[in-house]
């Protein structure tokens, strides 16, 4: 394995997945370094951990840009003094516009089965809530490298959980979460090993592609 690639993660919030990136990197499961956190708002308790861990933070809120475009551009900005070599969405609510660099260099995780249950409004609870309401048997979550649209960029990795018939919002977040720990780390390692290729809306895993 080479060096650790370096990683910038986006919150908004409380910083459950950013925890478990860093705890996998801690145990040596992922051969990562997180080198800086942004928030896109100033309490979100992920500075907290990100801190804790000695890790670089910044807040840009989203309500102080009068636009999208602005707001990202001041991301950006922060992102160059860094150079990432993977930015990772973990509970980022905005919608992440990177810059030339970074096109094809950003994942996200979300708690369904894209291309069900996903698009704009659709986060956390209420995930969740519309799949109970559906009625479906099967949730899960997925792994994809971003584009211009939410939720709608090529697909790394997907995991399913059944739903289960009395299941709460509570009981199949949990499930769904476990998931999510186990398969986020695994698509950014596969990252790090040079192993993904995108190929239009397919990405395909080369096991023989990359050093081990």
């Amino acid at each position: 394995m080479s060096q650790p690639i370096k990683l910038a993660v986006l919150i908004s919030g409380n910083g459950t997945t950013l925890q478990n990136l860093i705890d996998h990197i801690q145990a040596g499961k992922l051969c990562a370094e997180i080198v800086v956190v942004i928030s896109s708002k100033p309490g979100a308790y992920g500075l907290v951990r990100a801190q804790r861990h000695g890790i670089p933070t910044h807040v840009v809120p989203r309500k102080a840009f009068a636009d999208l475009t602005r707001f990202n551009e001041a991301i950006n900005q922060i992102l160059h003094s860094y150079a990432p070599d993977l930015i990772v969405l973990a509970g980022f609510l905005s919608l992440f516009q990177p810059a030339e660099p970074y096109r094809g260099k950003v994942m996200n995780i979300h708690p369904a089965l894209i291309p069900a249950f996903c698009g704009k409004g659709y986060y956390g609870r209420r995930v969740h809530q519309a799949v109970l309401d559906y009625g479906v048997k099967i949730s899960g979550c997925t792994v994809h490298f971003i584009d211009e649209h939410y939720d709608s960029g090529p697909i790394i990795l997907q995991s399913a959980v059944p739903v289960k018939d009395d299941d709460t919002v509570e009981t199949l977040a949990a499930r769904v979460f476990q998931e999510e720990c186990k398969l986020y780390p695994r698509a950014i390692q596969l990252y790090a090993e040079g192993k993904l290729r995108v190929e239009g809306r397919r990405v395909k895993i080369c096991e023989d592609d990359a050093d081990t």
